[in-house]
């Protein structure tokens, strides 16, 4: 049962123009599938303010397009005190990133912080690796390990709030 606010999501990357705002877009896709975009809403963000204001890189833009999905809407900003208090999940794509949110996390906001990967039960990985410097298979490698755990995300989130 929805207690009355929206489930409030964020997916956090290192600068937030690759993995993020791929999870961005997979879950939106996925919470729009299932009609909950009134009782759910999702943003992403980066630690580090390297690429604020740009769109995706245009190789997660592109294996996103490949796969029915447009991020070029998107834009990177970097994480803010006030997305501690607002979102529900913050969900870390790999062990640096959560350690950096861990850090200017205030304490009663810790147990929001989780790995993504967390809610991906069949690729035994804890972390989603950066595909920036490599070639565009990583995109797609990216791209599938995400789709998963924004699945397992949503039907936790859908056991436990709405």
């Amino acid at each position: 049962m929805n207690r009355g606010k929206k489930v409030r999501v964020l997916f956090v990357c290192m600068g937030n123009i690759c993995r993020s705002p791929t999870a961005q877009g997979v879950f939106r896709k996925l919470v729009e599938e299932m009609g909950l975009e009134e009782v759910v809403e999702v943003d992403s963000a980066g630690t580090h303010a390297y690429h604020v204001g740009n769109p995706p890189d245009l190789r997660a833009q592109e294996t996103a397009r490949r796969r029915g999905l447009e991020l070029s809407d998107l834009r990177a900003r970097q994480v803010r005190q006030e997305d501690f208090e607002r979102f529900d999940y913050i969900l870390a794509m790999d062990e640096d990133n959560h350690y950096s949110l861990s850090l200017i996390c205030p304490l009663e906001h810790q147990g929001k912080l989780k790995l993504l990967m967390e809610y991906a039960e069949h690729w035994g990985e804890r972390e989603v690796p950066d595909p920036y410097y490599g070639g565009d298979q990583g995109f797609e490698r990216v791209f599938d390990m995400v789709e998963e755990a924004c699945r397992g995300l949503l039907e936790e989130i859908r056991s436990r709030h709405l």
